[in-house]
């Protein structure tokens, strides 16, 4: 899953308007318009060689690990606000392609106050049951003996599950 897809699921499991996505971006301190936004979203009408059993989808404009990191910093922002400047600031972290569903998964989980049982629930609500040992696998920090990456079917229940909780 590319960063455009997690984009659209996301957007779409939150019911996100396009107005809020660039104020998220902007919050996120990222400087996104209206029409990119919609042209992060839009896929291309290429044509899909038939010899691939899976092809990645292309978007007008991708989406880049800082402008996903900045929209997650921002959702973070849009929905717990801003933070105390006198507190001390969490860690900068970038993304790399390897730990994207690890840090949209906890940046989810922080800007939605979910807990642990919140997203064993919202993987239950997708048909997906993983321990509670995998998951803090998958949410403790990148270089950590105990540390899991978090694949593509976990992130897309995951969002699946949020979809089937946020959209009723």
């Amino acid at each position: 899953m590319n960063n455009n897809d997690l984009l659209i699921r996301l957007r779409y499991a939150l019911d996100l308007k396009d107005e809020e996505m660039v104020d998220i971006f902007a919050l996120g301190e990222e400087k996104i318009d209206k029409e990119t936004v919609q042209d992060m979203l839009t896929k291309t009408n290429g044509k899909t060689d038939d010899t691939d059993a899976f092809t990645e989808n292309e978007y007008e404009i991708a989406c880049t690990n800082p402008q996903l990191n900045a929209f997650l910093d921002g959702f973070i922002i849009f929905k717990r606000g801003k933070q105390d400047p006198a507190k001390k600031a969490p860690q900068k972290v970038s993304l790399t392609d390897e730990n994207v569903n690890n840090l949209v998964l906890k940046k989810v989980k922080i800007a939605l106050t979910l807990t642990s049982d919140d997203i064993l629930a919202l993987l239950e609500k997708a048909g997906i049951s993983i321990s509670t040992s995998e998951l803090s696998a998958v949410l403790r920090k990148e270089g950590h003996r105990n540390y899991k990456p978090c694949g593509d079917r976990y992130m897309r229940n995951f969002l699946k599950g949020l979809a089937l909780e946020y959209r009723l």
